[in-house]
């Protein structure tokens, strides 16, 4: 298996490190203890925790998510946005419509965007540059 990191992003870009990771799994621990490593140098002024918690539950919504007929990837992206840090998590396929649920108490999932919108500024899905669907935060 073959995972591929940007570990020394260009000083003038805004995008500070990328990631890419096969569809299993094992990338979900992967892509936060690399996020963790890569983003420290950079001294963020948000909550790396809270960011390595998005990350976490993107990665795995793209992974149990994300679909094509062709191999695919999941791509994590991490840029300067001014004084905050942008995260985008891409994934090809589904879902199309990506939206906020409201699970019943007794349902074992479904809180994974409640999560990420409780601690982003802001979030949203589009299309993404990479073919598939985008969640930046």
């Amino acid at each position: 298996m073959a995972y591929l990191l940007d570990r020394n992003p260009s000083p003038e870009s805004p995008r500070l490190g990328a990631m890419t990771l096969h569809p299993t799994p094992e990338s979900v621990p992967r892509a936060r203890r690399w996020f963790k490593k890569f983003i420290a140098p950079y001294s963020p002024a948000c909550s790396v925790d809270d960011c390595v918690l998005m990350i976490s539950e993107l990665v795995t919504n793209a992974i149990l998510y994300g679909r094509s007929d062709e191999p695919w990837l999941v791509r994590v992206e991490w840029f300067r946005d001014g004084a905050s840090l942008r995260v985008e998590v891409h994934n090809p396929g589904f879902p199309a419509n990506v939206r906020l649920r409201r699970p019943d108490a007794e349902e074992a999932h479904g809180r994974g965007l409640l999560l990420v919108d409780s601690l982003a500024d802001s979030w949203h899905s589009g299309p993404s540059a990479f073919g598939g669907r985008s969640c930046p935060s």
